[in-house]
């Protein structure tokens, strides 16, 4: 009677705990997000190849040396077993090996930098990380969104992120990967969707008092066709994103809705990313005006 209590109570604690697993990495939605499950699961499982033995292991020893067991053989010169050395050394080592050569691989399959094997173009986002909320530039659309970033399922999408306040880790647990927002650099991110859906995205890395509203919704559109009618959509807003709109919106803040704007500085990511950067700015600044006025010059001339 007393198992089959135990055998329903370990049983009701599993279902609650795999319940948890919903919307997080051991639910991807993504390519990248299912190959990093599938190394979750199988580091997990070699590894417990030896933490189980050793619990089963030291609860038999405890019971079999108990105290009152005296017809136990007494040897207390005892001091060397092949076996058990061979056992000790030999399955710490294979394994190790095995998860080595495993991670290794995955970390060159998985790199978030590695632009991903598809036939589709991906998709450029901008991030920027701000005090406390997610703003999000499409660079080739030409608009702008607060906390909530959209594109099309089986598309991959290249995320280039940056950060114009403290350091920040951009992630959606059911796509994939996370990686650093940092002031003064800009990193990369190649996530896809397989399926459409709204997905969570969060901040890994706290970041001060308004850290726990600093969330936004990753959504996949089921097809391109749906991603340029929200583009269009978007569009139609009248916010307009430029330094003097951006110099408002970058102030601290907490618990953000979700803004559009219709239409954004094509030049303002850069000026986010090297304004950290002292003089380099201004120069860099002055070549983006001298190379933004060459291009619109040689429009005009066509």
């Amino acid at each position: 009677m007393l198992i089959r209590k135990l055998g329903y109570s370990a049983l009701t604690a599993s279902i609650l705990l795999l319940s948890g697993c919903e919307g997080g990495v051991l639910d991807p939605k993504g390519q990248v997000g299912i190959d990093e499950k599938y190394l979750i699961v199988v580091a997990t499982v070699l590894m417990l190849l030896v933490v189980i033995p050793v619990i089963g292991m030291t609860l038999y020893f405890a019971w079999r040396y108990r105290e009152g067991r005296e017809h136990e053989i007494y040897d207390p010169k005892w001091a060397h077993s092949t076996k058990i050395e061979v056992v000790v050394w030999l399955i710490p080592i294979v394994i190790i090996a095995i998860l080595g050569t495993l991670t290794w691989y995955s970390t060159q399959e998985l790199d978030p930098y590695k632009p991903l094997d598809h036939e589709h173009k991906p998709i450029t986002i901008q991030v920027v990380s701000l005090n406390w909320k997610w703003l999000f530039i499409y660079p080739e659309q030409g608009i702008a969104t607060v906390n909530e970033v959209v594109f099309p399922k089986d598309v991959p999408v290249e995320f280039k992120i940056t950060s114009d306040t403290t350091m920040n880790s951009f992630f959606i647990p059911q796509l994939g990967s996370q990686i650093y927002s940092m002031a003064g650099m800009t990193t990369r991110l190649n996530l896809i969707a397989n399926e459409a859906g709204e997905f969570d995205g969060i901040s890994a890395n706290y970041s001060g008092a308004g850290f726990t509203g600093m969330k936004f919704k990753a959504i996949a559109k089921n097809s391109e066709q749906d991603f340029e009618q929200w583009v269009s959509a978007v569009k139609h807003s009248p916010a307009k994103l430029g330094d003097v709109s951006y110099a408002q919106l970058a102030k601290p803040s907490e618990n953000n809705p979700v803004n559009y704007y219709g239409s954004v500085d094509s030049q303002l990511f850069q000026h986010i990313v090297m304004q950290f950067m002292g003089n380099m700015h201004s120069h860099d600044m002055h070549e983006d005006h001298q190379e933004h006025s060459a291009q619109m010059h040689m429009q005009a001339e066509e």
